[in-house]
């Protein structure tokens, strides 16, 4: 029996949403946890919501359900987080939309261990992992005499914010250099999306 199964190809979970893969049993797990046709989640981090629905589902289901995400038009614009000295973990969450596409700018605060708190500033695509590489993303704060600055390709909102921190995929820093760059407990961050050959 145990032949047999190994010889037989299954399709993927996600055939009838378009992915066309047949796997062998034991393959068919670690792809069906990345492949690009499951249904995407909710991209809001911090949030506990548990939509999930196609790609062209996820800018509907934000722009009803969570209204007080601003969306800024343009290939450059400054995302201002405000009261970055809110005590605890918080998020500040806004939509960007240039070249077609729409994308989630995040700043997440955590408090790593007591006392010590850090920012993550990531950009994710509403769109696919592949579209994504279509693009980069430049982060920057600017302060008096000073510049900070993080360049990437925007992860895929399969990935999610988690796996961009989980791997300091994206821009980190510490407190005390939050307050360097902040106005009045106000942090601006330029944001630039380009376009990259293929």
């Amino acid at each position: 029996m145990e032949k047999v199964a190994s010889a037989v190809l299954f399709p993927c979970k996600y055939a009838t949403t378009g992915c066309s893969l047949t796997l062998h049993h034991t393959e068919k797990p670690e792809h069906e946890d990345i492949c690009e046709y499951r249904p995407y989640s909710c991209p809001c981090p911090g949030a506990s919501c548990k939509w999930q629905g196609s790609l062209e589902a996820v800018m509907s289901h934000l722009m009803h359900a969570h209204k007080s995400i601003t969306t800024l038009q343009g290939e450059d614009i400054v995302f201002l987080a405000t009261d970055i000295n809110l005590p605890g973990a918080v998020d500040w969450v806004m939509m960007q939309s240039c070249f077609g596409h729409h994308f989630m700018l995040v700043l997440e605060k955590q408090e790593k261990y007591e006392g010590h708190q850090q920012f993550f500033a990531i950009v994710l695509l509403i769109g696919t992992r592949k579209q994504a590489e279509n693009f980069a993303y430049r982060l920057e704060l600017n302060g008096n005499r000073r510049r900070l600055t993080w360049e990437a390709t925007p992860r895929s909102i399969h990935d999610g914010v988690n796996a961009a921190i989980v791997n300091s995929d994206c821009l980190v820093f510490d407190t005390a250099i939050a307050h360097l760059f902040a106005d009045n407990g106000n942090l601006g961050i330029n944001v630039t999306i380009s376009t990259c050959c293929p």
